[in-house]
């Protein structure tokens, strides 16, 4: 009541926004997570201070600070790159799980088919299938794409086939009733039955994409994160090392934020979506 009250009374209305903004419960989490972070860094820095680690093989936290702000024109030109990979791969990768899952839940035959093949395909470490993937694709993006896709297809794949078929039988009996056509229940009932798995998948997903980049970016490449990592490495560069690995954090973070407000925005309806 106060909230809406709130809404009316502050100007241009917009109401869309209470259901991404973080309730309270979220804002305790986030806080409590902060002050784990703000902890750990305190006693990272005490020990390294304490007992002299060299700064090559334990940067300390103000090491790595510095590092962040020394190099951050060279991180941020590294991190576009990945961005780009992992941005296009967390789409190639969701829509083709998303397409193959409809044609499961409407075909047994495919199904039966094509299961065992997207397992086999999850079970081979993708270490594995890079090298390969760079002799038919190249050094270029395309890789690099692929490899991000195939980290985001089982999971999106498996929740959305549970989700598309976690339908009220009742709801299911009610548009036979109508006379509902397969397309009509699946635009009516199964997509919005599946969105909150689906979402979970994404979540996971859109920070596995980065990781398939970089993976890509191991094997082959002159520029993006993984090309950092490596060469801050070879370089014995431990402040710029681990400052590389916080930008990769920061970006799977903010992919993980942005997937959950569209969570909250487009499926506002359900009360069990908090964050």
């Amino acid at each position: 009541m106060s909230m809406e009250r709130s809404v009316g009374t502050t100007g241009p209305s917009m109401p869309w926004l209470w259901h991404i903004l973080p309730g309270p419960e979220v804002t305790r989490t986030l806080g409590m997570a902060v002050l784990g972070l703000l902890l750990a860094l305190t006693v990272w820095q005490l020990v390294v201070t304490l007992f002299g680690v060299p700064s090559y093989l334990v940067p300390a936290p103000t090491d790595v600070a510095g590092a962040l702000v020394q190099d951050r024109a060279l991180l941020l030109a590294a991190a576009g790159p990945t961005i780009l990979e992992a941005f296009l791969g967390f789409l190639l990768g969701n829509t083709v799980a998303l397409l193959v899952a409809v044609s499961f839940v409407y075909n047994k035959v495919v199904e039966e088919m094509f299961y065992p093949v997207a397992i086999l395909v999850k079970t081979i470490p993708v270490v594995a299938i890079a090298p390969v993937l760079k002799i038919i694709l190249g050094n270029g993006i395309e890789p690099k794409i692929v490899i991000a896709a195939l980290i985001c297809f089982f999971p999106t794949l498996v929740n959305s086939v549970r989700g598309f078929r976690a339908v009220n039988p009742q709801l299911l009996e009610l548009m036979h009733v109508l006379s509902a056509s397969r397309t009509e229940v699946f635009l009516r009932i199964r997509i919005y039955s599946a969105l909150p798995y689906v979402f979970s998948a994404l979540k996971i997903s859109v920070t596995m994409c980065v990781l398939g980049a970089i993976v890509g970016e191991w094997i082959g490449a002159n520029q993006g994160i993984g090309y950092l990592l490596l060469q801050s490495m070879f370089d014995f560069n431990a402040p710029r090392l681990f400052a590389t690995i916080l930008t990769a954090s920061i970006i799977a973070i903010a992919g993980f934020a942005i997937v959950s407000m569209l969570e909250k925005w487009i499926i506002r309806w359900d009360p069990g979506v908090a964050m």
